[in-house]
Parts: C-alpha cells; structure tokens; sequence
C-alpha cells in the first residue's frame, strides 16, 4: 500500500484553508491504513515524515477513530475583519 501523492506534511508556518484541508486528507489516509492494520513506520515512511506526529494521530485514532484526525477548524482567528479586508482591498488598488 502506498499513498500515490508521496505529500509531505508541513513542517511549520501558516496554513491556508486549502493547506489545512490537504493536511486532514494526509491524517485519514493514515486513519485507513491504521484500520488495515499497518503499523506506524509504516505509514511514517509511505508519508515520508517523521514518526512523532504518526503516533500522536494512531492515539488520537485509537481513542476516537477518524472522526478525531478531522480539522479542528483554522489554527488562528483571522486578524482582519471583512471590511478592513476590503478597505485593504480598495487601498491597494
């Protein structure tokens, strides 16, 4: 079994809506394999990432299964409200 993207996790900084939702994919694809009994280097190395995070998400899938690898929302509430945005929006043009 291989995850045919070969997507690595990223390792710090922001992440866009797109970004976090690329990295839920990554967390339940791992949830399939845990479920197909693969083990943790495993799944590690068909990622290409560390083991840490791995194992951290094989306990968060033990204890409440793949429901519990789904994005808890963004990392941080946006600085910025709507019309500030568009006030930006309008400046800059």
């Amino acid at each position: 079994m291989r995850y045919d993207r070969g997507l690595r996790y990223g390792q710090r900084g922001e992440y866009t809506p797109a970004e976090q939702e690329r990295r839920e994919r990554v967390r339940l694809q791992a949830a399939e394999w845990f479920e197909a009994g693969e083990s943790t280097r495993a799944v590690a190395a068909w990622l290409r990432m560390h083991g840490r995070p791995v194992t951290r998400w094989r306990k968060a899938w033990r204890e409440g299964g793949a429901e519990a690898l789904r994005s808890k929302g963004p990392v941080s509430a946006e600085s910025l409200s709507a019309g500030q945005w568009e006030g930006l929006d309008a400046e800059l043009r």
